[in-house]
């Protein structure tokens, strides 16, 4: 290794060492946010099919009954009840987004951390501990590797993820910090996930091993398998084989005192995260259509204006699946535009085989926009008559600078619940969000799940 600071020690030192008081409060309830919504969006896939096929094969192969699968009344064993979990998180694209990298970070740490809780009993105060150092560590490893990463086609939420999860959970049962570089070396063996299976049941796969795969890394090395001693900045270690540009400064700059979970985002909307501007323009123009008594069969183009991340990941004009519906653009704009909502029912099997809408995103046509951010869009309806309407998102509900207040998590927790579950019964969303909002004071967070 030439020039290159051993970065896996000084990350590992800093999961070490850090205690619960020295997280900022405010850190800690961003914390707190982010376990609103993943609990909300868990909750949303109760009745999923991708997670029921999972969850029919895993339970065959379980070895035990320890940990709770959520809000499906059932129990299964740690590994794989963190890999449901985590499936049931991502699995709408409706959960939380870190900014820039577009990682889904709450979904394998927290299903990890909450499958390791069946294993070993953790209060309220240590998971919140692991779980913000987890977020952290996840980060940072993808922001060092982006977007060269994305690009190649790997799916950084899975391939990052094993890493927030292996290092809360290797925080949780307390490894030093060499076993933490073990874990980040067994972590690193089991990093995957293609950019490929969006759309399809397989991608749901690869984010559930991201919280599987990082509990598992975390226990092997308590057990001392070992690992290599660069397993992140070596010449043949993670970041290098998985990046042709490695920003290795942004790994440790700020440590302690720069938190990535301030980055995070929450979505409104139940699909990628780069088409909450242009289904918060499409509502916008649906309303101005609607007030005019506008005739949309007469729509000739539908331009889309953006960063080129928009295009690269949402330019899908043939779907047949739901699924698919939560990454296409074509989907997203004629299903809001003819509908003037943008719930899980548009993102549904059933909604993209809307004709009309079809025909709506078949007008769609990118335009490219290095100079516009990711958060921001411009969609432009152009009639036969040349006439025009123009809408400009600079900042969508739910990014940094316009971001869902708490009251709007708690109402998407209530509404995602309410979808699943009847009233009244053993569990109600407001005893949840209590809950939460007083997390630090749990002795046992395996209280909150059912």
């Amino acid at each position: 290794m030439t020039n290159v600071p051993n970065i896996s020690t000084q990350l590992c030192e800093f999961v070490s060492k850090t205690r619960y008081e020295d997280i900022p409060t405010h850190v800690i309830h961003e914390a707190k946010r982010s376990l609103l919504n993943y609990f909300a969006v868990c909750l949303a896939a109760v009745r999923d099919d991708t997670v029921g096929k999972a969850l029919e094969l895993y339970l065959s192969l379980s070895s035990d009954r320890q940990a709770v699968v959520i809000g499906r009344g059932v129990k299964t064993d740690i590994l794989n009840a963190a890999a449901l979990n985590c499936m049931a998180a991502n699995v709408f694209d409706f959960d939380d987004t870190h900014i820039p990298t577009i990682i889904h970070p709450s979904a394998p740490v927290a299903a990890a951390l909450f499958a390791l809780a069946a294993h070993q009993k953790m209060s309220g105060m240590e998971f919140l501990l692991s779980f913000v150092l987890g977020v952290d560590l996840e980060c940072r490893i993808g922001r060092s590797i982006s977007p060269g990463h994305y690009s190649k086609g790997w799916h950084i939420t899975s391939t990052c993820g094993v890493f927030g999860s292996g290092a809360a959970c290797g925080k949780a049962i307390g490894l030093s910090e060499k076993q933490l570089i073990w874990m980040l070396g067994n972590a690193s063996a089991q990093a995957c996930g293609l950019v490929e299976t969006l759309g399809t049941m397989a991608k749901s796969l690869s984010v559930a091993n991201a919280a599987k795969n990082g509990l598992l890394s975390a226990l092997l090395a308590k057990n001392n398998f070992n690992g290599p001693q660069f397993p992140l900045e070596g010449e043949r270690g993670f970041l290098k084989v998985f990046s042709d540009r490695v920003d290795f400064n942004i790994l440790t700059q700020g440590l302690a005192a720069q938190w990535e979970l301030l980055n995070n985002t929450y979505k409104p909307y139940p699909c990628g995260v780069v088409l909450n501007p242009v289904i918060e323009a499409c509502l916008c123009i649906f309303n101005e259509i609607q007030s005019k008594k506008l005739d949309l069969q007469e729509v000739q183009t539908i331009e889309l204006r953006g960063h080129p991340l928009l295009k690269q990941r949402t330019d899908r004009p043939h779907i047949s699946t739901g699924r698919e519906s939560q990454v296409s653009a074509q989907h997203a704009v004629g299903i809001v535009l003819s509908k003037g909502q943008a719930g899980l029912h548009e993102f549904s099997d059933s909604a993209q085989g809307d004709t009309f809408a079809k025909w709506l995103g078949s007008k769609v046509h990118f335009v490219d926009d290095s100079q516009m951010q990711v958060e921001g869009a411009q969609v432009c309806l152009r009639f036969k008559d040349q006439s025009e309407i123009r809408m400009r998102v600079e900042n969508a509900k739910g990014s940094l600078k316009n971001p869902l207040t708490d009251k709007d998590l708690e109402n998407k927790l209530i509404t995602l619940f309410s979808t699943n579950f009847e009233r009244p019964n053993n569990h109600n969303p407001e005893k949840l969000i209590q809950q939460i909002w007083s997390f630090e004071s749990l002795d046992n967070v395996t209280e909150l799940l059912f």
